[in-house]
């Protein structure tokens, strides 16, 4: 959504243009929340380095505080100010993917505030490719710490249209942009350990990954007792209010007050239902996925039907939210 289409008196929070940049970035100066577009989904940004501005995001999103955040940089050189070590194959992977979506989880130092962190020795740190995204960061002069910018637990924004739906009254201005290119968050990489593990797919597969640094590791679930090193690997993630529900075959969707998701191919089979496209690739499914789930939510259908996601290294980010949409974790 362009701003020139919001209705600023219909909005509680203070909405920015591209060309109004360096006000968002006075805001974030000053302490304040600031939602933002990148090139995976907008996210709710504050100074990672002021644990009472970070603090303002946990509040807005209704987010539990031992849940991680991932701390964006407008410049590779500022990674040494924020993390203890990077070790050889964290660079190569910078030089290869950054900018872009990949987050890479260093040890950090202790500048980095412990709420951004969840209290672990760890950080996430991504260098969007968005070039809003940076030049906010930039002018702002700090790093920034951003999750998605939607109330906890809903699909991930990625228009501008949709933080207004979650975060209007909660953040303290929205920064438009378009409509985010890739539409799943970043890909999250531990290298501080000796085994490089991904714990969360996103939008660099692990098989790009392996041609730059060798073999890599996936993660698995945690116990509730547990603390997450990433976002999306403890709590139920990216789920509208209506139930979702995967399906195999088309001859299992049924109901009465139902929406439906289907690839391309097999849309003719739902015709006179609601209905939203995944495309044919992994790149179509990924930018239509939380959009089309927000779509379907607000015709206010009971049940989405979805359907299954192909196995493969494409697919792992795509069907990752999809089946947490669902309820799995």
């Amino acid at each position: 959504m362009e701003c020139g289409k919001i209705e600023p008196e219909r909005v509680n929070t203070r909405i920015l243009s591209a060309s109004e940049v360096s006000e968002a970035a006075e805001i974030l100066k000053n302490g304040g929340t600031v939602a933002f577009p990148t090139e995976t989904v907008y996210g709710l940004g504050a100074n990672a380095l002021s644990e009472s501005a970070v603090k303002r995001i946990f509040k807005a999103k209704g987010r539990p505080s031992d849940n991680p955040l991932i701390v964006h940089i407008a410049d590779i050189e500022e990674v040494e100010r924020l993390a203890e070590e990077i070790p050889p194959a964290a660079r190569l992977l910078m030089n290869e993917f950054w900018s872009g979506p990949l987050t890479i989880i260093l040890k950090r130092k202790s500048v980095v505030p412990d709420v951004v962190t969840a209290g672990l020795d760890t950080v996430g740190i991504r260098m969007p490719s968005e070039p809003l995204a940076r030049e906010l960061i930039r002018l702002a002069g700090v790093p920034v710490a951003a999750p998605s910018a939607n109330i906890s637990g809903r699909p991930s924004p990625t228009t501008a249209a949709h933080v207004i739906d979650d975060m209007d009254g909660r953040a303290d201005a929205i920064l438009c942009g378009g409509d985010c290119g890739v539409g799943v968050e970043s890909t999250v990489i531990d290298m501080s350990a000796d085994v490089p593990t991904i714990l969360r797919p996103g939008g660099i597969s692990a098989s790009r990954i392996e041609a730059v640094i060798g073999e890599v590791r996936s993660g698995r679930g945690l116990s509730e007792s547990e603390a997450p090193k990433s976002p999306g690997m403890k709590y139920r993630h990216y789920a509208p209010r209506a139930r979702v529900v995967i399906y195999g075959d088309p001859s299992e969707v049924r109901g009465e007050n139902v929406g439906v998701m289907a690839f391309e191919s097999h849309t003719a089979e739902f015709e006179g239902m609601p209905l939203v496209s995944l495309g044919s690739t992994p790149q179509d499914a990924a930018r239509r996925l939380f959009k089309g789930l927000r779509e379907l939510d607000k015709l206010g259908v009971d049940v989405i039907f979805a359907p299954q996601i192909p196995d493969g290294d494409d697919w792992a980010a795509v069907r990752n939210r999809l089946y947490k949409s669902a309820g799995g974790i």
